[in-house]
């Protein structure tokens, strides 16, 4: 087959539009059509069924999109490494993780790498969904729990817990929370438990509502969750890593937290060599050992001299 026809049946497959591949390639759709019809002359099949509102592969154009789409990927890989230099960290770099870690944790501290690689370009793609790292939908993740593809470098970062927090301006107007029942005289913000969410947190939210809990606000991230908290809506559940970045945020119920929750941070064996991947693995785990002494530091109590 033509690699240049497969190219751009690729782009209107993708598109689902002659108009919209053409734009994408610089070619009037009047040429991307011809090509269309040549390679589906050659492979004496049709690649797609003609409408007014665009263009939907058939059977046999699903076959073939899903062979241009893996070796675009592979191509993309391949111009990645080849770009990699020796002495310099430069490129995109897409990076995929969950809404709640991004947002809270990664994201703010973002602006010291692109201090130490201003070259450097991030595509931070939040969502609870795992991406497939082999299948390029992303070059690096950090997830809470350790990935199942064998394929796949994998370095385990740290353990988070989900406790209580509210803020004293909230505590202060409300009764007293000294004891897990007391916790029905509390608004409870927390995640739906039909989001997606770790094992860990669910079974705290259940144990928590299972104390005739009477006012609930839910919401499907931590980011929410926290935006709820620190304006005196109410009890929230988070994982104890937001302590650094909002240390005014009181702890409750010291004695309820969920079980430990696992940090992975994972890449494809193939960028193994990638200086932009090993220039952020060695970021994250920077950061992350000067947030384990932070947070040692705010829990640890203090002497008072003699």
């Amino acid at each position: 087959m033509d690699w240049d026809k497969l190219r751009i049946f690729h782009a209107v497959a993708d598109a689902g539009s002659l108009t919209h591949a053409g734009d994408v390639l610089h070619l009037s759709q009047s040429a991307v059509s011809r090509q269309i019809r040549a390679l589906e002359e050659s492979l004496n099949t049709t690649l797609f069924h003609r409408h007014a509102r665009g263009l939907i592969l058939t059977e046999q154009g699903e076959l073939l999109f899903d062979a241009t789409k893996s070796m675009n990927r592979r191509l993309e890989t391949a111009s990645a490494r080849i770009r990699d230099s020796e002495e310099e960290v430069f490129g995109e770099l897409r990076v995929t993780t969950t809404t709640g870690f991004g947002t809270l944790w990664l994201a703010p501290r973002l602006p010291k790498l692109y201090e130490l690689y201003p070259d450097i370009k991030i595509d931070l793609m939040l969502e609870e969904r795992v991406l497939d790292l082999p299948m390029r939908e992303a070059d690096v993740a950090i997830r809470m729990k350790e990935p199942s593809q064998a394929d796949l470098i994998r370095k385990r970062l740290m353990n988070i817990r989900m406790r209580l927090y509210a803020t004293q301006t909230y505590l202060d107007t409300r009764p007293p929370l000294d004891r897990i029942g007391e916790i029905k005289g509390h608004r409870l913000i927390c995640q739906a438990l039909s989001s997606t969410q770790v094992t860990a947190g669910s079974t705290l939210i259940h144990h928590l509502l299972s104390h005739d809990v009477q006012s609930i606000f839910t919401v499907n991230n931590y980011f929410g969750v926290l935006q709820g908290v620190i304006n005196n809506l109410g009890v929230g559940v988070l994982p104890d890593y937001v302590t650094e970045d909002f240390p005014h945020l009181v702890r409750c119920l010291p004695e309820i937290e969920s079980g430990e929750v696992p940090v992975f941070l994972a890449y494809p064996e193939e960028l193994r060599q990638s200086r932009r991947i090993m220039a952020f693995r060695d970021f994250v785990q920077d950061e992350i050992f000067e947030h384990r002494k932070s947070v040692r530091n705010l829990t640890e109590p203090r002497i008072k001299p003699a």
